[in-house]
């Protein structure tokens, strides 16, 4: 009767924290796809429409801010915007829909995370690490952001905890369960990988055991996971290299691309690094549980098979770190690529937390404890949470979703628009026309879209080729501003003229242009 009421408590901890995560993750969840991570969300939003739209071929994922088509590109495998495309057709287009679809990711993180924490560090452990998962900033940022990332880490998250219950003495089924899991979480976005240590971690173990036979089913296992992960993303690669605009995501950035020594130079990007954590992603509150959660290792396990489960987080850690050293300048420039970090970061953030709490106490829940845990969750709340997510989900491409919908307003079937957002190169207003076209100046592949280019003869020259194309539209925020800081209006003031002498002015008002361009 104990060991039952002790469960039901357990599990009545768990259900209390999704329920703060859902709480979370859901608050505005409506928002348009104007925040922090518009560039990324819209891309992936477009990709969704054209399932839905064009083709349900999951193979050949699909942008509009490249023209009348097809702009296939080379992607990660679209499981968010397929499910997103599907909820689309059930119950009609709304630009949230794909929020909620990461958001439930989210919680089987959350529930998956709780799990593996029990496995490898007990219970209380587990309550700590799932809480400090669910009020993390950058955890319920990503976790309800139209992005891949969220089922990348739910899903590998799912697959280590499902094998190393399979390793402790779990039934047979959860390694091809474990291995479906794990290879659906990587096709979602590449930086999964690193979780694959763990596994690795553990059948190594398996064999300095001697124990062959099970260590070669997980071999076997990982060959074919590897296999398909290989399979899938070469037929991606080919993809975006075959189809204008000839886009590949993810290239770029890595140590192999800009220099080992440029690296070296750049101290591996840990100015930007310490920035994204401190202003945007954890907060003090955090990194100091983090800290602590390092600094102070848990106590040595008696039982050998226990020792072993409780290095996995540190395992984790360290191959998400190298994968880090080799990719800063990508993961650094698209921060989301951090969240494979999250979940040992939330392990350790409620290790930490629970030291703080006890202050090295054998004795769990005395009023004492309970007092340090409130004021613990209070500060992280106060100083992190509630603070970091409102700075992150600041609608800053608004903007460009309004020129989107005065581009759809004054749309006609079939046009093709041009046009230009707050932050030049986000396809944001493209896709709030609800048409295809491009942004102002064209990118992809290997042409740069966010900076205007330096003089307007070539700007110019641009748009007329649009024209020849099939361009109907023209549109730009007034606050268009490229990478380098100047403003469209200012900076391409002949362009604008140009437009004034060629095209017909539809609306021009404090905040947007449009024009409809008129054919030679």
């Amino acid at each position: 009767m104990v060991a039952r009421n002790y469960l039901s408590l357990n599990t009545a901890i768990l259900l209390g924290i999704l329920f703060i995560a859902i709480v979370f993750r859901f608050h505005k969840i409506t928002l348009p796809l104007v925040d922090g991570f518009s560039w990324r969300e819209i891309s992936t939003a477009m990709m969704a429409d054209n399932f839905q739209q064009r083709s349900w071929n999951i193979f050949f994922p699909e942008v509009s801010w490249t023209g009348p088509g097809p702009s296939y590109q080379g992607r990660e495998f679209q499981i968010v915007s397929y499910l997103t495309a599907l909820l689309y057709q059930l119950f009609g287009w709304h630009d949230w829909f794909g929020r909620v679809v990461a958001a439930f990711f989210g919680l089987v993180t959350v529930f998956s995370l709780h799990r593996l924490t029990a496995l490898c560090w007990g219970e209380i452990r587990a309550h700590a690490a799932a809480l400090a998962y669910a009020l993390m900033p950058a955890a319920i940022m990503i976790d309800s952001s139209f992005l891949p990332d969220p089922a990348m880490l739910a899903l590998v998250t799912l697959g280590v905890w499902l094998f190393a219950k399979y390793w402790a003495g779990g039934s047979g089924w959860l390694l091809p369960l474990a291995t479906v899991s794990f290879s659906l979480g990587v096709l979602s976005k590449p930086p999964g990988i690193a979780a694959g240590a763990a596994i690795f971690y553990l059948m190594v173990c398996w064999i300095l055991e001697k124990k062959r036979k099970q260590a070669t089913w997980v071999f076997l296992s990982g060959l074919l996971s590897l296999a398909i992960i290989g399979a899938y993303f070469s037929w991606a690669i080919y993809l975006g290299r075959s189809y204008p605009p000839f886009h590949v995501a993810g290239t770029g950035g890595y140590i192999w691309d800009y220099g080992f020594w440029t690296y070296v130079r750049d101290r591996f990007y840990f100015k930007s690094l310490w920035n994204t954590s401190v202003l945007w992603f954890y907060g003090y509150p955090f990194l100091v549980l983090l800290a602590v959660g390092l600094w102070i290792p848990l106590s040595r396990a008696e039982d050998p098979k226990q020792r072993t489960l409780s290095a996995i987080p540190y395992v984790w850690l360290t191959a998400a770190i190298i994968l880090y050293l080799a990719a800063a300048g990508e993961i650094t420039s698209n921060v989301w690529n951090f969240h494979i970090f999250h979940v040992p970061i939330a392990m350790f953030c409620g290790h930490g937390a629970l030291l703080l709490a006890t202050l090295g106490s054998r004795t769990v829940l005395t009023p004492a404890m309970v007092l340090r845990s409130i004021f613990i969750v209070a500060i992280a709340l106060a100083w992190s949470t509630l603070p970091l997510v409102r700075t992150m989900k600041k609608p800053i491409a608004m903007n460009g979703k309004l020129l989107g919908e005065e581009l759809a307003r004054l749309a006609q079937p079939g046009d093709l628009v041009v046009a230009i957002a707050p932050e030049v190169g986000d396809p944001v207003a493209v896709y709030y026309s609800r048409a295809r076209g491009w942004v102002f100046p064209p990118g992809g592949g290997d042409a740069e879209w966010s900076k205007f280019v330096a003089d307007d003869a070539t700007a110019i020259a641009q748009l007329e080729e649009l024209r020849a194309q099939g361009a109907d539209l023209f549109g730009v925020a007034r606050n268009a501003t490229d990478k380098e800081g100047r403003l469209f209006v200012e900076h391409h003031d002949g362009v604008i003229d140009h437009l004034d002498r060629t095209a017909t002015k539809l609306a021009d008002f404090n905040n947007l242009l449009v024009y409809r361009i008129t054919r030679p």
